[in-house]
Protein backbone atom coordinates (compact mmCIF):
# COMPACT_ATOMS: atom_id res chain seq x y z
CA UNK A 1 0.00 0.00 0.00
CA UNK A 2 1.34 3.49 -0.81
CA UNK A 3 2.05 5.78 2.09
CA UNK A 4 -0.13 8.83 2.55
CA UNK A 5 2.51 11.16 1.15
CA UNK A 6 3.06 9.46 -2.24
CA UNK A 7 1.79 11.12 -5.44
CA UNK A 8 -0.64 8.23 -5.96
CA UNK A 9 -2.04 8.59 -2.44
CA UNK A 10 -2.38 12.36 -2.88
CA UNK A 11 -4.20 11.82 -6.18
CA UNK A 12 -6.59 9.36 -4.55
CA UNK A 13 -7.19 11.69 -1.60
CA UNK A 14 -8.15 14.50 -3.98
CA UNK A 15 -10.48 12.20 -5.91
CA UNK A 16 -12.16 10.92 -2.74
CA UNK A 17 -12.81 14.46 -1.54
CA UNK A 18 -14.21 15.56 -4.90
CA UNK A 19 -16.41 12.49 -5.24
CA UNK A 20 -17.92 13.24 -1.83
CA UNK A 21 -18.56 16.86 -2.79
CA UNK A 22 -20.11 15.78 -6.10
CA UNK A 23 -22.49 13.44 -4.31
CA UNK A 24 -23.65 16.25 -2.03
CA UNK A 25 -23.70 19.25 -4.39
CA UNK A 26 -24.87 18.53 -7.91
CA UNK A 27 -27.67 20.06 -9.95
CA UNK A 28 -30.16 18.80 -12.50
CA UNK A 29 -30.79 21.68 -14.93
CA UNK A 30 -34.11 20.11 -15.97
CA UNK A 31 -35.32 20.48 -12.40
CA UNK A 32 -33.36 23.45 -11.05
CA UNK A 33 -33.97 25.88 -13.93
CA UNK A 34 -37.39 27.19 -14.92
CA UNK A 35 -37.03 26.97 -18.69
CA UNK A 36 -40.59 28.24 -19.22
CA UNK A 37 -39.94 31.60 -17.54
CA UNK A 38 -39.97 34.42 -20.12
CA UNK A 39 -36.88 36.51 -20.76
CA UNK A 40 -37.06 40.14 -19.64
CA UNK A 41 -36.67 42.33 -22.76
CA UNK A 42 -35.15 45.16 -20.70
CA UNK A 43 -32.41 43.18 -18.94
CA UNK A 44 -28.86 42.70 -20.15
CA UNK A 45 -27.43 39.21 -20.55
CA UNK A 46 -23.93 40.17 -19.36
CA UNK A 47 -22.47 43.13 -17.46
CA UNK A 48 -22.10 46.01 -19.89
CA UNK A 49 -18.46 46.64 -19.00
CA UNK A 50 -17.58 43.05 -20.04
CA UNK A 51 -19.01 43.33 -23.55
CA UNK A 52 -16.42 43.42 -26.29
CA UNK A 53 -17.39 46.81 -27.76
CA UNK A 54 -18.12 48.67 -24.49
CA UNK A 55 -16.45 52.08 -24.45
CA UNK A 56 -15.89 52.28 -28.21
CA UNK A 57 -17.53 54.64 -30.74
CA UNK A 58 -19.42 51.64 -32.17
CA UNK A 59 -20.90 50.99 -28.73
CA UNK A 60 -21.84 54.65 -28.33
CA UNK A 61 -23.78 54.45 -31.59
CA UNK A 62 -25.96 51.53 -30.46
CA UNK A 63 -29.43 51.98 -29.03
CA UNK A 64 -30.33 50.43 -25.68
CA UNK A 65 -32.22 47.67 -27.51
CA UNK A 66 -29.19 46.93 -29.69
CA UNK A 67 -26.93 46.77 -26.63
CA UNK A 68 -29.22 44.26 -24.94
CA UNK A 69 -29.35 42.23 -28.15
CA UNK A 70 -25.57 42.30 -28.50
CA UNK A 71 -25.18 41.10 -24.90
CA UNK A 72 -27.50 38.18 -25.70
CA UNK A 73 -25.52 37.15 -28.75
CA UNK A 74 -22.17 37.51 -26.98
CA UNK A 75 -23.34 35.25 -24.14
CA UNK A 76 -24.70 32.78 -26.71
CA UNK A 77 -21.35 32.82 -28.49
CA UNK A 78 -19.41 32.19 -25.27
CA UNK A 79 -21.82 29.38 -24.33
CA UNK A 80 -21.42 27.83 -27.79
CA UNK A 81 -17.65 27.85 -27.44
CA UNK A 82 -18.12 26.43 -23.94
CA UNK A 83 -20.02 23.47 -25.40
CA UNK A 84 -17.29 22.89 -27.96
CA UNK A 85 -14.57 22.91 -25.30
CA UNK A 86 -16.57 20.71 -22.95
CA UNK A 87 -17.00 18.12 -25.70
CA UNK A 88 -13.25 18.29 -26.35
CA UNK A 89 -12.53 17.95 -22.63
CA UNK A 90 -14.75 14.85 -22.41
CA UNK A 91 -12.73 13.21 -25.20
CA UNK A 92 -9.47 14.14 -23.50
CA UNK A 93 -10.58 12.81 -20.12
CA UNK A 94 -11.70 9.52 -21.65
CA UNK A 95 -8.31 9.16 -23.34
CA UNK A 96 -6.57 10.03 -20.06
CA UNK A 97 -8.26 7.28 -18.03
CA UNK A 98 -9.05 4.65 -20.65
CA UNK A 99 -6.07 2.45 -19.71
CA UNK A 100 -6.15 3.14 -15.97
CA UNK A 101 -7.65 1.05 -13.19
CA UNK A 102 -11.40 1.86 -12.96
CA UNK A 103 -11.38 0.93 -9.28
CA UNK A 104 -9.39 4.04 -8.45
CA UNK A 105 -11.02 7.24 -7.26
CA UNK A 106 -9.05 9.14 -9.89
CA UNK A 107 -10.77 7.29 -12.73
CA UNK A 108 -14.16 7.39 -11.03
CA UNK A 109 -13.94 11.14 -10.54
CA UNK A 110 -12.94 11.63 -14.19
CA UNK A 111 -16.09 9.72 -15.18
CA UNK A 112 -18.11 11.82 -12.72
CA UNK A 113 -16.75 14.98 -14.32
CA UNK A 114 -17.64 13.70 -17.77
CA UNK A 115 -21.20 13.24 -16.53
CA UNK A 116 -21.20 16.80 -15.21
CA UNK A 117 -19.89 18.12 -18.52
CA UNK A 118 -22.63 16.30 -20.43
CA UNK A 119 -25.26 18.08 -18.32
CA UNK A 120 -23.46 21.41 -18.70
CA UNK A 121 -23.36 21.09 -22.47
CA UNK A 122 -27.08 20.34 -22.58
CA UNK A 123 -27.75 23.23 -20.19
CA UNK A 124 -25.81 25.69 -22.36
CA UNK A 125 -27.56 24.36 -25.47
CA UNK A 126 -30.99 24.87 -23.89
CA UNK A 127 -30.03 28.38 -22.82
CA UNK A 128 -28.99 29.23 -26.39
CA UNK A 129 -32.25 27.76 -27.64
CA UNK A 130 -34.18 29.87 -25.13
CA UNK A 131 -32.36 32.97 -26.38
CA UNK A 132 -33.43 32.26 -29.95
CA UNK A 133 -29.89 32.86 -31.22
CA UNK A 134 -27.64 30.72 -33.41
CA UNK A 135 -25.31 28.19 -31.85
CA UNK A 136 -22.09 29.88 -32.92
CA UNK A 137 -19.14 27.69 -33.87
CA UNK A 138 -15.39 28.30 -33.90
CA UNK A 139 -13.67 28.83 -37.24
CA UNK A 140 -12.89 25.71 -39.33
CA UNK A 141 -9.16 25.87 -38.54
CA UNK A 142 -9.86 25.99 -34.81
CA UNK A 143 -12.24 23.04 -35.08
CA UNK A 144 -9.57 21.09 -36.96
CA UNK A 145 -6.97 21.92 -34.31
CA UNK A 146 -9.46 20.84 -31.64
CA UNK A 147 -9.83 17.46 -33.34
CA UNK A 148 -6.05 17.12 -33.47
CA UNK A 149 -5.72 17.98 -29.79
CA UNK A 150 -8.51 15.56 -28.89
CA UNK A 151 -6.70 12.74 -30.69
CA UNK A 152 -3.12 13.44 -29.57
CA UNK A 153 -2.96 15.50 -26.36
CA UNK A 154 -1.06 14.10 -23.40
CA UNK A 155 -1.67 14.77 -19.73
CA UNK A 156 0.00 18.19 -19.50
CA UNK A 157 -1.85 19.49 -22.56
CA UNK A 158 -5.14 17.92 -21.47
CA UNK A 159 -5.32 19.58 -18.09
CA UNK A 160 -3.72 22.90 -19.03
CA UNK A 161 -6.07 23.42 -22.00
CA UNK A 162 -9.05 22.45 -19.85
CA UNK A 163 -8.06 24.96 -17.19
CA UNK A 164 -7.67 27.84 -19.64
CA UNK A 165 -11.23 27.45 -20.92
CA UNK A 166 -12.73 26.58 -17.53
CA UNK A 167 -11.15 29.41 -15.55
CA UNK A 168 -11.93 32.13 -18.11
CA UNK A 169 -15.58 31.09 -18.18
CA UNK A 170 -15.60 30.69 -14.39
CA UNK A 171 -14.46 34.29 -13.83
CA UNK A 172 -17.09 35.67 -16.20
CA UNK A 173 -19.86 33.59 -14.67
CA UNK A 174 -18.94 34.35 -11.07
CA UNK A 175 -19.46 38.02 -11.83
CA UNK A 176 -22.67 37.37 -13.78
CA UNK A 177 -24.33 35.21 -11.14
CA UNK A 178 -23.87 37.97 -8.54
CA UNK A 179 -25.35 40.70 -10.76
CA UNK A 180 -29.07 40.95 -10.05
CA UNK A 181 -29.59 43.33 -12.97
CA UNK A 182 -29.00 40.51 -15.47
CA UNK A 183 -31.41 37.99 -16.94
CA UNK A 184 -32.38 35.44 -14.23
CA UNK A 185 -31.79 32.58 -16.67
CA UNK A 186 -28.19 33.67 -17.26
CA UNK A 187 -27.60 34.05 -13.52
CA UNK A 188 -28.95 30.58 -12.69
CA UNK A 189 -27.03 28.86 -15.48
CA UNK A 190 -23.91 30.69 -14.30
CA UNK A 191 -24.47 29.65 -10.69
CA UNK A 192 -24.88 25.97 -11.51
CA UNK A 193 -21.81 25.97 -13.71
CA UNK A 194 -19.65 27.83 -11.19
CA UNK A 195 -20.56 25.51 -8.30
CA UNK A 196 -19.87 22.34 -10.24
CA UNK A 197 -16.88 23.66 -12.17
CA UNK A 198 -15.06 24.54 -8.93
CA UNK A 199 -14.34 20.87 -8.29
CA UNK A 200 -13.35 20.28 -11.92
CA UNK A 201 -10.80 23.07 -11.61
CA UNK A 202 -9.40 21.59 -8.39
CA UNK A 203 -9.05 18.17 -10.04
CA UNK A 204 -7.33 19.63 -13.11
CA UNK A 205 -4.95 21.87 -11.15
CA UNK A 206 -3.75 19.03 -8.93
CA UNK A 207 -3.36 16.62 -11.83
CA UNK A 208 -1.59 19.19 -14.02
CA UNK A 209 1.07 19.74 -11.35
CA UNK A 210 1.65 15.97 -11.17
CA UNK A 211 1.84 15.65 -14.95
CA UNK A 212 4.36 18.50 -15.22
CA UNK A 213 6.53 16.94 -12.52
CA UNK A 214 6.71 13.70 -14.51
CA UNK A 215 7.22 15.19 -17.98
CA UNK A 216 10.54 15.37 -19.81
CA UNK A 217 12.02 18.55 -21.35
CA UNK A 218 11.05 17.74 -24.95
CA UNK A 219 7.50 16.88 -23.97
CA UNK A 220 7.21 20.09 -21.96
CA UNK A 221 8.56 22.22 -24.82
CA UNK A 222 5.94 20.79 -27.18
CA UNK A 223 3.21 21.14 -24.54
CA UNK A 224 4.03 24.82 -24.05
CA UNK A 225 3.38 25.47 -27.74
CA UNK A 226 0.14 23.49 -27.77
CA UNK A 227 -1.09 25.18 -24.60
CA UNK A 228 -0.27 28.62 -26.00
CA UNK A 229 -2.21 27.77 -29.16
CA UNK A 230 -5.14 26.64 -27.01
CA UNK A 231 -5.09 29.99 -25.21
CA UNK A 232 -5.11 31.80 -28.57
CA UNK A 233 -8.05 29.67 -29.75
CA UNK A 234 -10.09 30.35 -26.61
CA UNK A 235 -9.86 34.13 -26.74
CA UNK A 236 -10.21 34.46 -30.51
CA UNK A 237 -13.26 32.18 -30.54
CA UNK A 238 -15.18 33.69 -27.62
CA UNK A 239 -17.11 36.31 -29.60
CA UNK A 240 -18.26 35.15 -33.01
CA UNK A 241 -18.47 37.84 -35.72
CA UNK A 242 -22.09 36.87 -36.19
CA UNK A 243 -22.89 38.46 -32.83
CA UNK A 244 -22.06 41.84 -34.33
CA UNK A 245 -24.00 41.17 -37.52
CA UNK A 246 -27.05 40.38 -35.38
CA UNK A 247 -27.26 44.05 -34.29
CA UNK A 248 -26.57 45.51 -37.72
CA UNK A 249 -22.82 46.05 -37.43
CA UNK A 250 -20.24 45.08 -40.01
CA UNK A 251 -18.79 41.90 -38.46
CA UNK A 252 -15.24 42.37 -39.72
CA UNK A 253 -15.08 46.00 -38.61
CA UNK A 254 -16.66 45.28 -35.22
CA UNK A 255 -14.33 42.37 -34.56
CA UNK A 256 -11.32 44.55 -35.34
CA UNK A 257 -12.63 47.30 -33.06
CA UNK A 258 -13.21 44.79 -30.27
CA UNK A 259 -9.65 43.47 -30.49
CA UNK A 260 -8.28 47.00 -30.31
CA UNK A 261 -10.58 47.85 -27.40
CA UNK A 262 -8.45 48.25 -24.23
CA UNK A 263 -11.46 47.48 -22.02
CA UNK A 264 -12.12 44.16 -23.76
CA UNK A 265 -8.45 43.18 -23.67
CA UNK A 266 -8.41 43.98 -19.96
CA UNK A 267 -11.49 41.78 -19.48
CA UNK A 268 -9.65 38.91 -21.15
CA UNK A 269 -6.57 39.41 -18.95
CA UNK A 270 -8.75 39.70 -15.84
CA UNK A 271 -10.73 36.55 -16.64
CA UNK A 272 -7.56 34.48 -17.12
CA UNK A 273 -5.44 36.01 -14.36
CA UNK A 274 -5.61 33.00 -12.03
CA UNK A 275 -4.78 30.42 -14.66
CA UNK A 276 -2.02 32.43 -16.36
CA UNK A 277 -0.38 32.93 -12.97
CA UNK A 278 -0.63 29.21 -12.19
CA UNK A 279 0.71 28.12 -15.58
CA UNK A 280 3.63 30.52 -15.25
CA UNK A 281 4.41 29.06 -11.81
CA UNK A 282 4.54 25.60 -13.46
CA UNK A 283 6.86 26.89 -16.20
CA UNK A 284 4.29 26.40 -18.98
CA UNK A 285 4.30 29.98 -20.30
CA UNK A 286 7.83 30.30 -21.63
CA UNK A 287 9.95 30.34 -24.76
CA UNK A 288 8.35 30.75 -28.21
CA UNK A 289 4.90 30.05 -26.72
CA UNK A 290 4.91 33.50 -25.09
CA UNK A 291 4.16 35.00 -28.52
CA UNK A 292 0.93 33.02 -28.64
CA UNK A 293 0.02 34.14 -25.12
CA UNK A 294 0.64 37.79 -25.99
CA UNK A 295 -1.43 37.56 -29.18
CA UNK A 296 -4.21 35.92 -27.17
CA UNK A 297 -4.38 39.13 -25.05
CA UNK A 298 -3.92 37.09 -21.86
CA UNK A 299 -0.50 38.54 -20.99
Amino acid sequence: MPTTDTPQAAREATAARLLKISAGTSYDPDVDIDWRAPLDPGRMYAPEHRLSLAGTPLWDGLTREQRVELSKHEVASIASVGIWFEMLLMRLLLRHVSDQDPRTGHVQYALTEIGDECRHSIMFARMIEAFGTPAYRPAPLERALGKYLGATAGGVQTFAAALIAEEILDALQREAMADDSLQPLVRMVSRIHVVEEARHIRYARDELARQVAGAGPISLAYSRLMIGRAAWTVTHSLIHPGAYAAVGLDPAEARAVAWRNPAFRETLRWSAERITTYLQELGLVAGPARRLWRSSALL
